[in-house]
């Protein structure tokens, strides 16, 4: 089970709408049970976020960092981290 600080969940809540259509979470409470139960990960660099894409056998061929960074299900945490939500 992963832990999800403050700032991952307030990142997720006050952008979740990158991801999805509309709000799927109101609260922290209910963003934590949420990115728990989607498997979601927080990584330390853009650089584990690459890797998480290459372990999950994601085609990458021909992009580049900045591409996979701003991909819906990616979300930048402002601290050097990343949240990777798999919707």
């Amino acid at each position: 089970m992963h832990e999800f600080d403050d700032v991952v969940l307030k990142c997720f809540l006050e952008n979740q709408e990158q991801l999805f259509p509309s709000p799927v979470v109101e609260t922290l409470e209910e963003a934590e049970a949420f990115l728990e139960e989607c498997m979601a990960i927080v990584v330390n660099s853009p650089k584990e976020v690459w890797e998480y894409f290459d372990e999950q056998g994601v085609d990458m061929e021909g992009a580049d960092e900045e591409e996979i960074l701003s991909a819906d299900e990616i979300f930048d945490i402002g601290d050097g981290r990343y949240l990777i939500v798999e919707a």
